[in-house]
């Protein structure tokens, strides 16, 4: 009976270089990071340098969408008059953008 069967050895397995393994985990990594997390970092650093350089005067708008002049600027937070008498008191972090002097009146 043993005439009919014949032994099944297993092949070697041919596998690439230590180095060819991780290549394509390198190569997505290295992607990730120059499209992703760099330019998010590049941002972040953007951003605090414009929070750090608030002043008063400044017309800014908040990452909700309102316009306003800066009359107060303290180490966490900003005062921002909406219009006249109406003034709001808001984390620095909130705010998005400076806008160009002027841009209140054009508004």
């Amino acid at each position: 009976m043993d005439f009919f069967i014949s032994n099944a050895y297993a092949q070697d397995a041919a596998s690439p270089g230590g180095l060819m393994s991780f290549l394509p985990l390198i190569v997505i990594f290295a992607v990730f990071y120059f499209m992703l997390i760099r330019p998010q970092m590049k941002r972040a650093k953007e951003h605090k340098q414009l929070v750090s350089q608030l002043s008063k005067g400044d017309e800014v708008i908040t990452n909700g969408g309102l316009l306003g002049k800066i009359t107060d600027v303290s180490d966490s937070f900003v005062t921002l008059e909406l219009a006249d008498n109406l003034q709001i008191k808001l984390q620095r972090q909130a705010v998005a953008n400076v806008m160009p002097k002027g841009t209140i009146k054009s508004a």
